[in-house]
């Protein structure tokens, strides 16, 4: 009882504060706030921690000159408090300018209950990306690099299915996404929680297992060897050894990770990132902190590597085709991009028409 009348106490004098929720956008920025408010939102004490249960949507307005295509924003009860920071991604709009757009934020975070004035929440931008690929934000949790890519894949798949409509007509579309719809049903799914190195758990037992990795003659980055250290609850250390078989410097990339158990059951577990420079022809180590803790025991029996991501050093990024995808059967584990499940929904949700008008805006 006493526990409520806190929490409802609580709250009453946070929604009543004059800036529970503030949104921080540079005075120059060219996404500009419309109406914010404090929504359908709660803050409740839990021990020594305020919990903030954001349930808001936020309007926003392109102010600049060039239509938008992502927005990244950070949304922060408490600069160094775990769990007192997070980030809202929107991919996959086509927002012109002087149009406005929303952005949904239904997250929960962490502050002390003894904090100075100020709003409960803060919400800035990290970034924004436009139609012609050029960014503004601070990019402080590499945005840039991520919404590029969702917008290179979105060109990608958006060109796919107008060449399905083109060369089968609207029943062969709508077969194609039938088929994504189905494939994102079927997708085998083991939660994995991505840390950075710790204490290990499960590793007593645990053995080494190389790649064996998928190639593809474009791809910038050539997987050489590689392998990873494999309990049963976890997957850790793993070290590779590529080449830049381009003709352009590389300064990230990332190696797609499947493991595949006695079943002969195939999981696309995680990723291993890597931030160098690598110039053209030259081979480099890469190893990563990084561990794949599972939910559930997993009898890893192989394990499988693609490259999923290059950026080149003018920022310039690199990413599969559907070709190569559907070539090694990696549609059954990669999930769709952004952009496909968008166009999936509006077909769930409106139909083939609606599908095929959002086509022919592009």
């Amino acid at each position: 009882m006493w526990s409520r009348l806190i929490s409802a106490a609580l709250f009453l004098a946070a929604a009543a504060a004059p800036q529970t929720l503030r949104v921080d956008f540079p005075a120059e920025s060219p996404v500009t706030v419309v109406s914010a408010d404090w929504g359908a939102s709660e803050a409740s004490p839990r021990g020594g921690a305020l919990v903030v249960d954001l349930r808001t949507t936020l309007r926003l307005r392109n102010s600049g000159a060039a239509p938008i295509r992502g927005i990244t924003l950070v949304v922060l009860a408490q600069e160094v408090t775990p769990g007192g920071k997070a980030s809202v991604s929107v991919p996959s709009l086509n927002v012109a300018p002087g149009e406005t757009f929303p952005v949904r934020i239904d997250l929960r975070l962490l502050r002390p209950l003894q904090t100075g004035p100020g709003p409960l929440v803060r919400v800035e931008l990290d970034g924004v990306l436009f139609d012609d690929l050029t960014f503004y934000g601070p990019d402080r949790l590499n945005s840039r690099r991520t919404m590029t890519a969702w917008e290179i894949e979105a060109r990608r798949d958006r060109r796919y299915f107008k060449s399905v409509l083109a060369a089968r007509g609207p029943e062969g579309l709508r077969e194609e996404i039938l088929a994504s719809l189905a494939r994102e049903a079927d997708r085998p799914s083991l939660d994995v929680q991505v840390s950075r190195r710790g204490r290990a758990t499960a590793l007593a037992s645990g053995r080494r297992v190389e790649f064996a990795f998928l190639r593809w003659p474009d791809a910038p980055i050539e997987p050489l060897a590689g392998a990873a250290l494999i309990g049963p609850q976890e997957a850790r250390d793993a070290a590779l050894e590529v080449r830049n078989r381009s003709g352009r410097a590389v300064r990230y990339f990332e190696i797609g990770w499947i493991l595949e158990d006695r079943l002969g059951r195939e999981y696309l577990a995680g990723s291993v990132p890597a931030e160098l420079k690598l110039r053209p022809g030259e081979t480099a180590q890469v190893s990563t902190d990084t561990t794949l803790r599972f939910s559930r025991p997993v009898a890893v029996e192989a394990m499988k590597g693609f490259v999923s991501r290059v950026e080149f050093d003018d920022g310039e990024l690199w990413v599969p085709s559907r070709h190569h995808l559907a070539e090694e059967r990696l549609d059954r584990l990669v999930g769709p991009s952004p952009e496909e499940q968008r166009l999936a929904n509006l077909y769930r949700k409106r139909g083939l028409e609606a599908l095929i008008d959002e086509l022919n805006r592009f």
